[in-house]
């Protein structure tokens, strides 16, 4: 058995109708992982709030290595004209946060949506209006956390979509 580099693996590159939008995400390395993880699953867009690290933070750019460059990405300052404009570019809302109405992420059928944004909450408050979400989806845990990192969640959910869209 041999490692392979960087150099010998050639992905397929492939974008899906996945945008991203971070709810005042606060750490910079939450920040940098999102570039990476949403470059690696071919997602079209994503939208970060004015308060949250900027692209010109060191730690940022250290953890997002090359990929800032190679996804494309905006800041906002008012979510819900955000969320409402993305509404009416026909995506469906899906929020990765544990509600009373979060659908199980394996139950969730993504090939019923078109396109596709999935917001992310803040570290510390989740996502700041639910009222404007379309949908919620939860990751079941089986310890006794009940939540996991925000890029975590992100990379579990865009494993799932990428995972039924290929199908």
């Amino acid at each position: 058995m041999k490692q392979l580099t960087h150099y010998d693996i050639k992905n397929k590159q492939q974008q899906f109708p996945i945008t991203i939008v971070c709810d005042t995400i606060r750490t910079p390395e939450n920040i940098g992982m999102c570039f990476r993880i949403s470059e690696s699953f071919g997602v079209q867009k994503i939208y970060f709030h004015e308060n949250s690290p900027s692209i010109e933070n060191r730690k940022v750019i250290n953890t997002a290595r090359n990929t800032i460059n190679q996804i494309a990405h905006d800041n906002y300052s008012d979510f819900d004209e955000l969320i409402n404009n993305l509404k009416q570019e026909e995506n469906t809302i899906i929020g990765i946060e544990i509600t009373d109405k979060s659908i199980n992420i394996q139950n969730f059928n993504f090939k019923n949506h078109k396109k596709i944004v999935l917001l992310l909450g803040s570290e510390r408050n989740g996502i700041k209006n639910t009222d404007l979400i379309d949908e919620t989806i939860a990751i079941p845990m089986y310890g006794r956390n009940s939540s996991i990192n925000v890029i975590h969640s992100l990379a579990i959910t865009l494993y799932e979509i990428t995972n039924q869209i290929l199908k």
